[in-house]
């Protein structure tokens, strides 16, 4: 009766050490993978800011374009209606 105790107790001992290094495997595998995802999310997030400030360092270069021209022409119109002939 010892024998098959101790045996079950030998068994039910390595399952629960086999379980334990299955459970740290699993838990660094998810670790890892957490922080892989992190890095790809802030990886992104800089893309996405990097294409934003591209954007909008373009939307000002075309309105100070525009602006200059709009000056440009006023100030011909104005040339022009001040001219005495």
């Amino acid at each position: 009766m010892k024998k098959v105790i101790l045996g079950l107790a030998i068994v039910l001992g390595l399952t629960v050490i086999s379980c334990k290094e299955t459970t740290k495997e699993k838990t660094q595998d998810a670790v890892e993978s957490a922080a892989e995802d992190v890095e790809n999310a802030a990886e992104d997030v800089g893309e996405a800011f990097e294409n934003t400030v591209d954007k909008a360092g373009e939307a000002i270069d075309t309105a100070a374009e525009d602006a200059g021209e709009a000056i440009d022409k006023a100030a011909e119109d104005t040339k022009e209606a001040l001219k005495v002939d």
